[in-house]
C-alpha cells in the first residue's frame, strides 16, 4: 500500500529515507520479512553490532543487509541508490546513463553506466512464471544495416518474442531473448524456458516450431515464413506490435547506442516495463525492483562489460 509499504511520491521518498540507516532498516525488512535468517547456518536469533551488522547467535557470522546484493560494498549512500531506482522505475521510458549522471550529479559517466547495468540485472526474476494460454511466438531482428538479405539476417541481431493473447485482443505478459543465431535448437529452448506446456502456440511456418507438439504444446501455424510479411503481421499482431515498440524504445531512449553484448539486459528492462505497464502506482515498481535488487548477486564492473564504457555510448 502506497504510503505504508512504500513511498507514493518522490517527496515521500525523501522523507522516508533521509539517511543511510533508514535505507538499511528498509532493506532489512525486505530481505528478511519474516525476521533475520543467517545466510551461513539459517539461524534466526541475532544481535546488532556497533557497526550496524547482524551477528548470528548460533555461528557468530556477521552479516550486512547489503552483502551479496547489487549494493554490496558500495561507498555511495544508499539514499542515492534509492533515488536512482526511483527515477529508473518512474520514468515511463527509462533513463540513459547520461541522464542519470546529470540527475544525480555523478562526477563520472562510467559510474552512472555501471549503476544502470546493475539495476537491469535485478529486473527479471530467474524463477518467474512461464507464459500460458494463447501465446504468439516469432523472431525479430534488431540493428544492423543489411535490410534485404535473402535467406538470412546479415548483421542484425535475432531476438525471440513470446506474448500472451488475452480476451478482446489485448496483450498479456511478454518474454524476450537474444539468440546467438535463429537456429532450431535456440528457438525451441526459448519456448520451453518461457511458455508453459499445454499452451496454444501461434507461430509462422519456421521448421523449429514443428517440434513443439512432441514437447506438449498445442501448435497452430497461422502464417507462412517469408511468403507475405503483411500476412504475418496480421496473423501474429502481438509479436509484431512488441517488436515495433521495442525498436521505438531503443531508438527513443538509447538512440540505438547499445552493443549486442549488453542487449539481453536492455531486453530485460523492456520486459520489466511492459509487463508492469498498467501499474498506476510508481512507488509499487520501486518497491518490486528493490525486492529483486536484494536477491540479485553483485556485479563488479569487469563482469558488467567486456569493454570500458565511453562517452559515445549512450547506454
Amino acid at each position: 500500500m502506497a504510503g505504508v509499504d512504500y513511498p507514493g511520491t518522490y517527496q515521500e521518498l525523501l522523507s522516508w529515507f533521509p539517511d543511510n540507516q533508514a535505507c538499511i532498516d528498509y532493506l532489512a525488512s525486505l530481505r528478511w520479512p519474516q525476521g533475520f535468517s543467517c545466510p551461513a547456518c539459517g539461524g534466526s536469533e541475532c544481535w546488532r553490532t556497533r557497526a550496524g551488522l547482524w551477528m548470528c547467535r548460533s555461528c557468530n557470522r556477521k552479516t550486512s543487509v547489503t552483502a551479496g546484493t547489487i549494493f554490496d560494498r558500495t561507498r555511495t549512500p544508499l539514499s542515492t541508490w534509492f533515488a536512482a531506482i526511483w527515477f529508473v522505475t518512474t520514468q515511463r521510458n527509462g533513463v540513459s546513463a547520461r541522464n542519470l549522471q546529470q540527475i544525480l550529479g555523478f562526477a563520472s559517466y562510467e559510474t552512472a553506466w555501471a549503476w544502470l547495468h546493475k539495476i537491469r540485472r535485478a529486473m527479471v526474476r530467474p524463477d518467474r512464471d512461464r507464459l500460458s494460454g494463447i501465446v504468439e511466438v516469432d523472431e525479430a531482428f534488431l540493428g544492423g544495416v543489411n535490410h534485404d538479405v535473402f535467406g538470412g539476417y546479415g548483421d542484425k541481431v535475432p531476438v525471440s518474442i513470446a506474448v500472451e493473447r488475452l480476451s478482446g485482443n489485448t496483450l498479456g505478459r511478454i518474454r524476450l531473448q537474444m539468440l546467438e543465431r535463429a537456429g532450431y535448437n535456440d528457438i525451441v529452448e526459448f519456448v520451453e524456458r518461457c511458455v508453459e506446456p499445454g499452451s496454444l502456440l501461434r507461430t509462422d511456418g519456421h521448421g523449429a516450431y514443428l517440434r513443439l507438439p512432441a514437447l506438449g504444446y498445442d501448435h497452430r501455424i497461422v502464417a507462412l515464413t517469408g511468403r507475405n510479411p503483411a500476412s504475418a503481421a496480421t496473423e501474429l499482431p502481438g509479436v509484431h506490435r512488441i517488436a515495433s515498440l521495442l525498436k521505438r524504445w531503443l531508438l527513443g531512449t538509447y538512440h540505438l547506442g547499445y552493443s549486442p553484448a549488453h542487449l539481453p539486459y536492455y531486453l530485460d528492462e523492456f520486459t520489466f516495463r511492459f509487463n508492469r505497464r498498467k501499474s498506476r502506482r510508481p512507488g509499487m515498481l520501486f518497491y518490486r525492483l528493490l525486492q529483486q535488487a536484494i536477491a540479485t548477486d553483485p556485479h563488479p564492473l569487469h563482469e558488467l562489460t567486456t569493454h570500458e564504457p565511453d562517452k559515445t555510448d549512450f547506454t
